[in-house]
């Protein structure tokens, strides 16, 4: 029982800690949004466009674009959150799981994504979701448990998005950022 609570504490004051940081990145996301609709989403065209050569710059870019402001709103909150739970292990390790999932999932989708240009958060929250939950199974503590158990039931959802639904919304980030963060999460302790 004690773990638990001093799991918790940990949480709780990471949060604090963190969610300066994580409004701070929410808001380059809007700023960006702001200025691709002020182009008329010209910024757009920097996501990742599957098997072209000026595709492969998406890869870094396509996280920080968004369709519109809807989309980005929807990806805003399980991002905030999500996000917050990752910085849990430190602003090192958040830096290396967020680079780890950006490019695994970015390439598997330029390499096998359907011809689009794929652009969202979407990828880095899936693999911030898959992360937080292989963690809990390949680093078990309290903490990683609690973390695995709050990420199922305030976003057990997400499992939903990992199958193809609507037409513009890219399922194969959805997919590649989840395995990315599993990936990720069984490779990050040995780098």
């Amino acid at each position: 029982m004690d773990q638990i609570i001093v799991a918790l504490q940990a949480i709780i004051l990471s949060i604090k800690q963190n969610s300066v940081f994580v409004f701070g990145i929410i808001g380059l996301l809007w700023l960006l949004n702001i200025i691709n609709r002020i182009l008329s989403n010209r910024l757009n065209l920097f996501g990742i466009i599957p098997r072209t050569t000026h595709g492969l710059i998406g890869i870094f870019f396509s996280p920080f674009l968004h369709r519109d402001f809807n989309h980005l709103f929807f990806n805003s909150i399980p991002l905030f959150v999500l996000a917050n739970l990752v910085l849990l292990n430190g602003r090192t390790m958040f830096y290396l799981v967020s680079l780890m999932i950006t490019v695994l999932s970015g390439f598997s989708i330029w390499v096998i994504g359907r011809r689009a240009i794929h652009i969202g958060a979407s990828s880095i929250i899936m693999g911030y979701f898959g992360y937080l939950l292989a963690n809990a199974y390949f680093q078990v503590t309290a903490t990683t448990i609690i973390l695995g158990i709050l990420c199922i039931y305030y976003f057990g959802g997400l499992v939903f998005n990992l199958f193809p639904g609507e037409r513009d919304v890219s399922w194969e980030g959805h997919v590649f950022g989840f395995l990315a963060g599993i990936a990720t999460a069984y490779w990050a302790p040995y780098i």
